[in-house]
């Protein structure tokens, strides 16, 4: 990519900083001196380089040259415990990592703790990756790379359970590509840049990046997700095009910057990672002068799976919005119950996705890619259902779902009823003991500042929007949400507290 960009358009803008501008030339010489850089190290052909860093330029740098020595990139979660770290370095195998001084403390913490290091190579403001890279040739090295090589992996966020190595060859990237081009909602500009805050060992940040640099579209980088800092850049650096989880664009849009933050730049707003609550949508919408677009995807699917198009998202048409929308061009989607056959639209059921960018399978796991991925058909844990005009809906994920007295509770269908309630600024349903129902739902909320609500009122509220067996029986406020690392609320540490002892696992 950087290369065809190099040879067409030299000049034409790829990375941007808050001090610096990186046009596609500077960008394909600078990460084929890196290849040399990683090749002349103890790395092989097929193996794996690690980062451990927060987002900078040297974290493309050292992703395409990795991949110009046929080495995947293993991008590690700098939020982890050293154990943690240690055991994802283990179990990829990497042979080096380049790691930001900032994380010092943590890798030395993780290197304690393996029995056969690997070799790190040091990065931080002043010997940047690029600088040590610098002496090398910067030509590309004479090194083939093949379709089916991993270019890059990744560890699942560990929502609902061990943390697992998705991998993603070069023939999946181009296939997700191809999907996007096929797409007229995806439209591309020239002087488009693309603000980028989220966290880099997550696929959304992975994946936007990659479909950036393929349509030559600027990265306007930000360290780490951090409102204030993300206000700040976009009133600066202008940027057309945003991307957020919508728990990221509650928190944006809950900054008090935010009031008098300049949003006129932005064209295109695009949120995935986790279903939305109307309540949220609806304001963003009201609050944002920009179009906006959700994309539904997976790690597992290397991208997007369906959008709800821009042009879908109407504030008159409450129940579309409560959408994913519809699959992208060469992807498809059924939804199939326990026996897997075809359910009817309007039921509900578990969805599965057939698409050409799909991983290759999880590093070192053949029986789990084999349980995930039966027949070309990935299983995505998501329940789901499609109304009549195609369009699809995520109910829950099937671990979220609550089973009260027999009955079938969906969570997210709790929270987007107690999203619409003025007081609320997020919400987390969970499905807690009960002796009589086996579980019941319980609402645990965060209140907006300034906003005094009781439990009774809130109940009350549902009671207006909901069947009275979905009605939370209690609820619960809290200041704060635990979060896993790509920004999703953390369910299974809601939920562990009140199951200690009744013997249900709680992933």
């Amino acid at each position: 990519m950087p290369d065809y960009w190099a040879r067409h358009d030299p000049s034409r803008l790829a990375l941007r900083t808050a001090d610096r501008a990186i046009a596609f030339d500077a960008f394909d010489r600078i990460t084929n001196q890196v290849a040399h850089l990683i090749a002349a190290g103890p790395t092989v052909p097929g193996g794996f380089v690690g980062f451990l860093g927060k987002n900078s330029p040297d974290l493309y740098f050292a992703l395409f040259g990795a991949a110009k020595t046929r080495s995947g990139m293993v991008i590690y979660n700098w939020r982890l415990s050293p154990g943690e770290i240690a055991a994802q370095v283990a179990d990829s195998q990497a042979h080096m990592v380049i790691v930001e001084r900032d994380s010092e403390t943590l890798w030395q913490a993780a290197l304690a703790l393996m029995a056969e290091p690997p070799e790190t190579l040091w990065i931080d403001a002043d010997d940047t990756l690029e600088a040590s890279a610098a002496g090398q040739p910067d030509t590309r090295p004479a090194i083939a790379v093949e379709h089916d090589d991993v270019a890059f992996q990744l560890y699942t966020s560990g929502t609902t359970g061990e943390p697992k190595g998705v991998m993603f060859s070069h023939a999946a990237i181009n296939a997700m590509r191809l999907c996007e081009h096929l797409e007229p909602a995806y439209d591309w500009q020239d002087g488009d840049s693309f603000i980028n805050g989220l966290p880099n060992f997550h696929l959304l940040h992975i994946g936007i990046a990659l479909q950036c640099i393929y349509n030559g579209v600027a990265i306007d980088i930000v360290r780490q997700f951090d409102p204030a800092a993300m206000l700040d850049a976009i009133g600066a650096r202008r940027p057309t095009l945003l991307t957020l989880t919508p728990t990221m664009l509650q928190i944006l849009l809950d900054h008090p910057a935010a009031q008098t933050a300049d949003f006129s730049s932005l064209r295109l707003t695009l949120y995935a990672g986790s279903p939305i609550s109307l309540g949220l949508i609806k304001r963003a919408i009201a609050y944002m002068p920009c179009r906006f677009m959700q994309f539904y995807g997976s790690t597992e699917a290397g991208g997007a799976i369906a959008l709800l198009r821009p042009e879908e998202h109407d504030l008159s048409d409450e129940e579309r919005l409560k959408s994913c929308g519809r699959p992208l061009p060469l992807v498809a989607m059924r939804i199939v119950d326990a026996a897997d056959r075809d359910v009817p639209d309007g039921e509900s059921g578990e969805l599965l996705i057939r698409q050409p960018s799909i991983t290759k399978g999880y590093w070192r796991r053949p029986a789990m890619t084999a349980e995930a991925i039966r027949h070309g058909w990935y299983r995505t844990g998501d329940i789901a259902r499609r109304d009549a005009d195609g369009l699809f809906y995520i109910v829950d994920r099937a671990k979220d779902m609550i089973v009260s007295g027999g009955e079938n509770i969906y969570s997210s269908e709790v929270e987007s009823a107690l999203s619409t309630h003025a007081a609320i600024a997020s919400v987390a349903v969970i499905g807690v003991p009960d002796p009589r129902w086996g579980e019941c739902v319980k609402a645990l909320v965060i209140l907006r500042e300034g906003h005094v609500v009781t439990e009774p009122d809130l109940i009350a509220h549902c009671r207006a929007h909901l069947a009275g067996y979905k009605v939370p029986k209690s609820i619960e406020f809290r200041e704060s949400f635990p979060l896993v690392p790509s920004g999703k609320i953390s369910k299974k540490d809601l939920r562990a507290p009140y199951w200690a002892g009744h013997g249900r696992g709680v992933a």
